[in-house]
C-alpha cells in the first residue's frame, strides 16, 4: 500500500510539472512580435476559442489567429511624437517661398499601435529683408498671399518694443481662379480651397508686408478702382491664382475666417 502511494504522489508530481510547463509556454507571455512573423507561434486556446496553433506577432489583429492572451501580453503602443519645432525662416529671401516646421518620433508604434503620423510641415511665407538685413521684395506685381494663420507668428512690435502699425484690411470679389487650387491635398495647402469665384474675401495688410513708407501692401488695390481686375497669388502653390476687383478699404478684416487671408 505504501509503495502504491509513492508511486502515485510521484504521478501527481509529474503531472503538475508537464501543467507548469504547459503553463509557461503557451498564451503569449515573452513572445510578442513585431509585423507579421509565422514563426511567432504557439499552441494554445485562440480569441476564437478553438484550441491550435495561435500567433503572437502584430499581424495576427488582421488574420484573426491571435492566441488568447495576445491583448494583455502584447499591449498596443501608439506612437508618440514629440512637439512642432518653430518654424524655419522662409527658403529663399525677397519672394515667395516656403517655411518648414519639424517633429520626431519619441516612440515607435508596438503590437498593432496607431502608426506615427507626418513628421514635416510646409507653408507659404515670405520675407521682406535679405541675408544682410537690407529691405528687397517691393517690386510691383501681383498679390501674394496665404492663410490667416500665418499672421500669427508675425512680430507686433519692433526692436525696440514699440508696437508696429495694425495696418489695415482690403476686401475683394473673387472673380476667377485656376484648377489647381483645389486638387493640392498637402496640409499647407488646404486652406486655397476656400478660394472661390463670387465670393468676398479680406486680405489683411500687416507689417513686415506692409511697406512703411507708403503704408501698402504689393497688390491690394489702393490705387486702382472697383472695376479694375487685380492679380492674386497662393503662396505654397505657383499653380494657384486668378483675379478679385477691389470692394473697400476697412481697419479690420470681418469675412468668416476661410475667406480671411493676409498680403505677404
Amino acid at each position: 500500500m505504501m509503495g502504491f502511494s509513492v508511486q502515485f504522489a510521484c504521478w501527481l508530481l509529474v503531472v503538475f510539472a508537464l501543467g507548469e510547463n504547459h503553463l509557461v509556454s503557451g498564451g503569449c507571455s515573452g513572445k510578442c512580435c513585431r509585423g507579421r512573423d509565422t514563426n511567432c507561434l504557439t499552441t494554445d486556446w485562440r480569441m476564437d476559442r478553438a484550441h491550435g496553433t495561435c500567433y503572437c506577432d502584430e499581424g495576427c489583429v488582421r488574420t484573426k489567429d491571435c492566441c488568447f492572451d495576445y491583448f494583455t501580453e502584447c499591449p498596443a503602443q501608439d506612437c508618440v511624437v514629440s512637439d512642432w519645432s518653430f518654424w524655419s525662416g522662409c527658403a529663399k529671401p525677397c519672394q515667395p517661398s516656403v517655411r518648414i516646421r519639424v517633429r520626431h518620433i519619441e516612440q515607435q508604434p508596438h503590437n498593432s499601435g496607431q502608426p506615427c503620423p507626418g513628421l514635416e510641415q510646409r507653408a507659404g511665407c515670405r520675407e521682406y529683408r535679405d541675408h544682410l538685413g537690407r529691405h528687397c521684395g517691393f517690386n510691383s506685381g501681383p498679390a501674394f498671399i496665404t492663410s490667416m494663420a500665418f499672421a500669427k507668428g508675425r512680430p507686433k512690435h519692433d526692436s525696440y518694443g514699440n508696437p508696429l502699425n495694425p495696418g489695415f484690411c482690403v476686401e475683394f470679389k473673387l472673380e476667377s481662379r485656376t484648377p489647381h487650387c483645389t486638387v493640392e491635398n498637402r496640409p499647407h495647402t488646404l486652406w486655397m480651397r476656400y478660394i472661390t469665384e463670387g465670393f468676398n474675401v479680406c486680405v489683411a495688410c500687416e507689417p513686415p508686408a506692409m511697406r512703411n513708407n507708403t503704408s501698402s501692401c504689393q497688390g491690394d488695390g489702393q490705387e486702382s478702382d472697383k472695376e479694375t481686375v487685380l492679380h492674386w497669388q497662393a503662396v505654397g502653390n505657383p499653380q494657384c491664382s486668378g483675379t478679385w476687383k477691389k470692394i473697400q478699404k476697412t481697419l479690420r478684416c470681418a469675412c468668416p475666417p476661410q475667406h480671411s487671408f493676409v498680403f505677404i
